[in-house]
């Protein structure tokens, strides 16, 4: 089953396994609460009265997602893992041309 693991995500030893589900941990809770912040500072906080509120503060999450992938995994010293599957993300959402094969 662990080999199974090194195998999925790519990578060659358990630390840096580590430092990627850290990296993804940090990532999705922290776009989570800063989405609410996000918010409040571009709506002002009678959005959160609105019965939008939610569907834009989900909409809002998925490109901060994105962003903080990035930032968080430079931080940690993976930028070319999570560069490469933002790449792979941007590419199916159709925002990157996919490269030729």
């Amino acid at each position: 089953m662990s080999q199974k693991l090194l195998k999925l995500f790519k990578v060659d030893n358990y630390f840096r396994l580590l430092i990627i589900f850290t990296v993804f941990g940090i990532t999705g809770s922290l776009s989570v609460v800063l989405g609410k912040y996000v918010l409040i500072s571009i709506f002002s906080s009678n959005i959160l009265n609105n019965e939008f509120y939610w569907l834009i503060r989900i909409l809002l999450i998925f490109p901060l997602y994105q962003i903080l992938l990035i930032i968080i995994g430079t931080l940690f010293g993976e930028f070319k893992y999570f560069w490469a599957i933002e790449k792979k993300i941007l590419v199916r959402l159709k925002i990157l041309k996919s490269p030729p094969s």
